[in-house]
């Protein structure tokens, strides 16, 4: 079969994004992962920024949300009490303008932090169509974060990694996480590439070799 120039310009495109996605300093590993939730933990029992923290990083490494998506969740799209509990991804807030539906029944831990988020938004009085992630500030909590916050959150979150493994992360590598490890713990690519809102699922298998930890393959995020 004989390639045309725009199909070898799209296989070239796709051999590109594949070299960036595959590449190992774009995920965290397992061990990473642990050690972030570990001091997110410890530390948020009396700091309430460093629960904020801890929600985003739980949405973006364990969710694949995009910033802009976070930004734009609202507390009616967190939809906990359903059998298979999920977030709701609205056609507005999303690349692409494709809605999509991201699991939370695939990680406990994930699902216990954002419950727990969430019963304290609703105690403070806070409405569906509030943001999910806010300010605590009572005269903010209605006002939707930039993504250049959330980005500055994430890194915050994750500097118990080091300055050095710092220098190489960015909010956008949570996603690059969520999908590496989505695929490892055994979720198939059907399903991942629906959680992660993909157009087809040659994207997703793109990530279907990427390490997730130096020693196997584990479960999910812990």
């Amino acid at each position: 079969m004989t390639t045309t120039p725009i199909d070898g310009n799209v296989e070239q495109m796709m051999a590109n994004y594949a070299s960036r996605a595959a590449d190992a300093t774009k995920i965290l590993m397992k061990r990473e992962i642990a050690t972030v939730l570990a001091e997110l933990r410890r530390k948020a029992a009396r700091s309430k920024s460093t629960r904020m923290n801890l929600v985003i990083f739980r949405l973006a490494a364990c969710g694949g949300l995009r910033a802009s998506e976070i930004a734009q969740l609202q507390l009616g799209d967190v939809r906990l009490e359903l059998p298979r509990p999920h977030l709701r991804i609205r056609a507005s807030a999303s690349k692409g303008g494709r809605p999509r539906m991201v699991p939370l029944w695939w990680d406990r831990g994930t699902f216990d932090d954002l419950v727990a988020w969430r019963d304290d938004r609703l105690a403070r009085g806070a409405k569906k169509a509030d943001p999910f992630v806010c300010s605590w500030r009572t005269d903010r909590e209605k006002m939707v974060f930039s993504r250049h916050t959330l980005r500055k959150r994430f890194r915050t979150a994750c500097k118990v990694l080091g300055p050095e493994r710092l220098k190489t992360l960015t909010i956008h590598h949570g996603r690059h996480t969520f999908i590496s490890h989505a695929l490892a713990g055994g979720r198939t690519l059907a399903e991942v590439r629906d959680a992660a809102g993909h157009s087809n699922v040659s994207i997703t298998s793109i990530y279907l070799h990427v390490a997730v930890e130096e020693e196997g393959l584990g479960s999910l995020f812990g």
